[in-house]
């Protein structure tokens, strides 16, 4: 990425407004499912908004990084708590990449061995 955050925010603040716009029913009810999602609970915002960082670094999204790291920082969020977040992220990039490793692996083996029969002894 190359541009700023603060300028991609706006800049996807804009397009946004034109999204809801266009399409105010579908906006209107993913607004609803962000504020239901935000609404105090056990857990706090801070802490929701900081997994949403989680999830925004492992689905590679810019404009999620962006608006929830400003709305952590809102919510409270220190430099220390975001590093841990991150390096929770960097660790889970990682571990599930080997559990889908391991997994490929065996669906070879199983597909292979529905189509060939099973191996000879």
């Amino acid at each position: 990425m190359s541009q700023s955050y603060p300028d991609l925010i706006d800049d996807l603040n804009a397009a946004i407004s034109k999204l809801r716009a266009g399409a105010p029913g579908p906006m209107k009810a993913f607004g609803s499912l962000a504020r239901e999602a935000l609404a105090p609970g056990v857990l706090d915002l801070k802490i929701k908004e900081l997994l949403a960082i989680g999830i925004a670094i492992a689905t590679r999204c810019d404009g999620c990084v962006g608006f929830h790291v400003k709305a952590a920082i809102r919510a409270g969020a220190s430099r220390e708590e975001l590093l841990e977040t991150v390096a929770m992220a960097i660790y889970m990039g990682a571990g599930p990449s080997m559990i889908y490793a391991a997994e490929t692996l065996r669906a070879f083996d199983e597909l292979v061995a529905a189509r060939t029969g099973p191996p000879a002894t």
